[in-house]
């Protein structure tokens, strides 16, 4: 397997993201919230890294991801499909996916969300739930904390690129 992304980008990607995927998947479990101040750090980390680690031309064509991603969480946000926080992060993420992972992304993200979705579920009802009674998924039953699944996915995308990702030379 040979993900589009550079794996030495990946490797300088992760360390500054994996951080903030685990903020979100957590802030998202234990207050059904993802921070303004995760997402606008995660777009940073591109904005700041990408220049560094990709072609200047692949740079500005994946910053255009997040633009697009941006309009659609717009769009499914005000459709009442989608929270506003998860449309944000998913932006600030976009620009990571290299345009020929997209699909691999998309399949990885499925994948991610039904195990997600499955172990939160089973957790709030179990006595799991008693190491953080408090938090706010467990008892908003309607809704579901989309950052556990969408923080996870951008960490494995970037930990599989830096393992599979194209290499130059």
């Amino acid at each position: 397997m040979t993900l589009e992304i550079p794996a030495a980008a990946a490797l300088w990607f992760l360390p500054f993201a994996l951080p903030l995927c685990i903020w979100v998947a957590w802030s998202d479990l234990r207050d059904m919230r993802i921070p303004n101040r995760a997402v606008l750090a995660l777009a940073a980390v591109f904005v700041v890294v990408g220049p560094l680690t990709l072609p200047q031309s692949v740079f500005a064509w994946q910053m255009l991801h997040l633009v697009v991603v941006l309009l659609v969480g717009m769009g499914l946000n005000a459709a009442g499909l989608l929270g506003a926080g998860d449309a944000k992060f998913a932006a600030a993420a976009a620009p990571f996916v290299a345009l020929g992972d997209v699909r691999f992304v998309i399949a990885l993200f499925a994948a991610n969300l039904l195990a997600a979705f499955i172990t939160h579920r089973l957790a709030a009802r179990s006595a799991l739930r008693r190491l953080a009674p408090d938090w706010q998924s467990w008892t908003r039953h309607t809704e579901f904390p989309m950052g556990l699944s969408l923080g996870p996915t951008l960490a494995i995308y970037l930990v599989l690129g830096a393992l599979w990702g194209t290499t130059t030379g």
